[in-house]
C-alpha cells in the first residue's frame, strides 16, 4: 500500500484511484462496507481512502478528551491488511480547513489526486464548517467529471455501525460487543517503551505502550491476542493485558500492560498490536505483593482458557 500526504505533489501513478472518503476511526463494520463499495464502483482502478492526519476533531478541539479508536499507523495497518492500494492520508492544517466545499471538490478529488470515482457514507459533510453535503457532492462530480456513490448507513442487531457506539462498549468493559461492530478485535498499536519493570520483578514481564490521544476502554485486566508486528519475534501470541493507571503502585498516567504467554525475548522497540477479547476484572489495590501475584496467575489462567476456547 502506498500512502499519499499531500495532494499537491501527487505522483502519477498515485492519481486515478476510486477512493472512499471519511475518517474512518476504528475502520468498522460501516467503514469496511465503505471501502466495498468502492472496491465494486471501479474495480479496474486502485482502490483508495483518502482520510486526515490529524483527525479534525483534533484540529480543532486538541485539549479536549482523546476520542481516537486507532492511531494513524493502526489505521494503516488496518487498511493494508483488507487491501487497500492508496492512502491519501492528507495533513489537515489551516489551508485544508479552510477550503470550500467547492474548493475541496475541485482542488483535492478533482485535479490535485485526480479521482476517478469517491464513496462516501449518507451522513457525509465537507468543506470548511462542514458546509458541504452529499448533494453538494454529487453535483460536483456532475461538473466536474469524477463519479459519486451514497453508502447507506449500517445497522446490526438495531444498533447503528458507529465509532460513538464503538466507545461505549469499551468504556463500559465490553470488547466482544464493540468486536461485533467493527468486525474485528479492537487493537491497540504502538512501541514496546522502557516501564519500572516491576513485572519483571514479579515474574510477569510486560510489554508496556503508550495510550495517549486514544480513546481509553475500561481500566483493568483483559484476555488479549497480540501480533508482533516487526522485529525477530514477530508473530502472534496470546496474553493478559493490564489498562490504566497500576494504583497499586500509586500511578497516574495510564498505559497498557501485556505479558505474553509463553515468550521469552526482549520486545524493547518492537510495535505490538493488541487485540482486547474479554474483561477480566477491573483495577484492584491489593494489602501486599503476595496478594497481586496470587491474582496475576489466576488472571492468565482465566485468559488462558478464555483464548483457548477461540
Amino acid at each position: 500500500m502506498r500512502i499519499v500526504r499531500d495532494y499537491l505533489f501527487v505522483d502519477p501513478q498515485d492519481r486515478g484511484a476510486c477512493a472512499a472518503i471519511g475518517n474512518f476511526d476504528g475502520i468498522h463494520r460501516g467503514h469496511q462496507a465503505v471501502i466495498e463499495l468502492t472496491r465494486q464502483a471501479a474495480p479496474n482502478a486502485p482502490l483508495g481512502v483518502l482520510t486526515f492526519e490529524p483527525h479534525p476533531r483534533e484540529y480543532f478541539a486538541p485539549d479536549a478528551p482523546a476520542f481516537r479508536l486507532m492511531n494513524a499507523e493502526a489505521k494503516a495497518t488496518r487498511l493494508e491488511k483488507i487491501g487497500v492500494d492508496r492512502l491519501y492520508q492528507l495533513n489537515f492544517n489551516t489551508a485544508l480547513a479552510s477550503l470550500t466545499p467547492h474548493e475541496f471538490a475541485q482542488n483535492v478529488i478533482c485535479e490535485g489526486l485526480g479521482l476517478k470515482h469517491v464513496v462516501v457514507g449518507a451522513d457525509f459533510c465537507f468543506g470548511k464548517g462542514r458546509a458541504g453535503t452529499v448533494e453538494d457532492l454529487k453535483r460536483f462530480g456532475r461538473e466536474m467529471g469524477f463519479g459519486v456513490t451514497i453508502a447507506d448507513l449500517l445497522e446490526t442487531g438495531g444498533v447503528q455501525v458507529s465509532s460513538t457506539a464503538i466507545r461505549q462498549a469499551l468504556q463500559e468493559g465490553r470488547p466482544r460487543d464493540a468486536a461485533d461492530l467493527l468486525g474485528h478485535w479492537h487493537r491497540i498499536e504502538g512501541e514496546v517503551i522502557g516501564g519500572e519493570q516491576r513485572g519483571r520483578e514479579l515474574g510477569f514481564p510486560t510489554a508496556n505502550m503508550s495510550i495517549d490521544g486514544l480513546h481509553p476502554p475500561r481500566f483493568g485486566v483483559y484476555a488479549v491476542l497480540v501480533d508482533v508486528l516487526d522485529g525477530p519475534h514477530q508473530g502472534s501470541y496470546h496474553g493478559a493485558a493490564s489498562v490504566g493507571i497500576r494504583p497499586m503502585f500509586e500511578g497516574d498516567h495510564p498505559n497498557i500492560e501485556t505479558f505474553l504467554f509463553d515468550f521469552t525475548g526482549d520486545l524493547y522497540g518492537a510495535t505490538l498490536s493488541v487485540g482486547l477479547v474479554d474483561f477480566l476484572r477491573p483495577e484492584m489495590k491489593f494489602d501486599g505483593l503476595d496478594g497481586l501475584i496470587q491474582q496475576m496467575d489466576a488472571d492468565c489462567q482465566q485468559a488462558r482458557d478464555i483464548l483457548t476456547a477461540l
